[in-house]
Parts: C-alpha cells; structure tokens; sequence
C-alpha cells in the first residue's frame, strides 16, 4: 500500500501562554498542501515471527528509530492490538524537508496510522486514530483529519474551517533555505501573550489584508537571528506575493500568489 504523507502550512502563529508542563498553549491555522509530500509504502510481512523493518530513502533524519515517527506509530498500534497488528516493511522516501515547519515528521507518523487501520482492517474512527497520534506529537492529529483546522491548546485541539486557497484564486510557493531551525530555539525568542486578532475571523478578510493581521510570533526572533529566512520573505514580496509567511517554527517560507 502506497500513500502520500502531505506537508503542512501555519496561517499566522499565536504563542498564548506557557504551561506548567513546559509546553506552550497556541493558536493557528494549519493548511495541508499536497504539492509538496513524502511517499510511504507499507507493506505485511509473510512470517509472523519476523522484525518489522524499516527503509529510508532520499534525505537523513538525525534520529535513532525508537524516536522515527513512523516505527513509533507502528510500535503504539501493534502494542494496542497485539493480536491483529503483524510485522510490516515500511518504505519512506522523503520529499518534505526536515526541519523546516512543514509537518513532515507528524504528517508520516498520521499516514502510517490510517495505512496500518487499514491494512489490519482494525475498524478505527478517525476520532479513535487523532487519540492515538497524540501520542506522537501534537500535530499528528490534524493530519488525521488532514483539511484546513483552527488549531489550538498545545496544537491538539482541532477545529475544522471553511478555507480553500484555490477558490479565493490563490497558487503556493513554499521555499526552505538550507538554515534550520529548532523548536526550542524558536520558543526560546518568544514571549507569550493574548491574542489580539482572531485568526478565523481574520481569514474571512481579503487576503491583501492579510499582511498586516495574520502574524507568526516565532517570525520576530527568527528573522532577526536568521537573516536567510527574512530575505526568503522579503523576495516573494518582490515577486508579487499577496500574503507570505514562515510556517511553525521555521525555517520554510511560503508565499500566495495570484498567479503562475
């Protein structure tokens, strides 16, 4: 069974408060984009007794398997249903850049959870699966559902929108320069603070409005320590991009256009 584990993007970013836990409470827009995706295939393994195995291709991760989100969705499901979950091969060839906020790492572990539902024919409900992808990661949830989301908590409160970037007349770029950067240096630049915009209201404005209403918090920190990002944005404005933007913590930069 072959899929296509889609990327992500953030409609501006809110950092609302820091949590007891370390964890910060958020606000955002995420909006799956299929043009940019991985490819995982998952196929069963004949002899029951056999190791699952797991096969990367066309990138390196900077992780060790027990922390890989694919053999990590893998390992919850076949500890949850021991008795029907059987050892697979899983195959998975990178298009989305690491690092780079676009939601690779949740976006495969998501996929490999509804491939192996189905697989397995294990009857789950995509509310059973999001429970499940939580485990994961805090945006593995919305790939679950996989369609534009007001997304709050600590990204695991999922609110389905109306928004279609191709009906308001909108074409994507999406550019990662080679600087990455870490989540934890991200919030490290931030200061929590309230919302002063609703970020479902603001995406009902014209989108030429957009620019100066719908932020990312992690921009004002980022750009200045990172001036290769800033000068991403920078340029898609000189190209004629109507609204762009860093995506979650960095380091892609998207731009909408009106046209080609």
């Amino acid at each position: 069974m072959i899929t296509h584990p889609n990327c992500k993007i953030n409609l501006g970013l809110q950092i609302l408060s820091q949590r007891p836990d370390g964890y910060h409470d958020i606000a955002s827009i995420m909006v799956p984009v299929d043009t940019m995706h991985d490819t995982l295939d998952i196929e069963p393994l004949t002899d029951p007794a056999a190791e699952t195995r797991f096969e990367l291709v066309g990138a390196t991760l900077d992780c060790t398997d027990d922390k890989n989100t694919c053999l990590r969705a893998y390992r919850l499901l076949r500890d949850t249903y021991p008795d029907q979950v059987r050892p697979v091969q899983i195959r998975l060839t990178k298009g989305i850049p690491h690092g780079a906020g676009l939601g690779g790492g949740s976006s495969d572990a998501a996929f490999t959870l509804r491939m192996l539902n189905k697989l397995f024919q294990l009857h789950l409900d995509d509310e059973t699966l999001c429970r499940l992808a939580v485990k994961i990661g805090a945006d593995c949830p919305f790939f679950i559902h996989n369609r534009p989301a007001y997304i709050t908590g600590i990204g695991d409160k999922i609110e389905p929108i109306d928004l279609d970037l191709a009906q308001l007349g909108l074409r994507i770029a999406v550019v990662k320069p080679e600087v990455s950067v870490s989540t934890r240096e991200a919030y490290a630049g931030t200061t929590p603070h309230a919302a002063t915009v609703d970020l479902r209201e603001a995406v009902r404005q014209p989108v030429e409005g957009w620019r100066n209403t719908i932020v990312n918090d992690f921009e004002e920190s980022i750009l200045t320590q990172h001036p290769t990002i800033a000068e991403c944005k920078a340029a898609f404005y000189r190209r004629g991009a109507v609204y762009a933007s860093m995506s979650g913590s960095g380091s892609a930069v998207y731009g909408f256009f009106r046209n080609k």
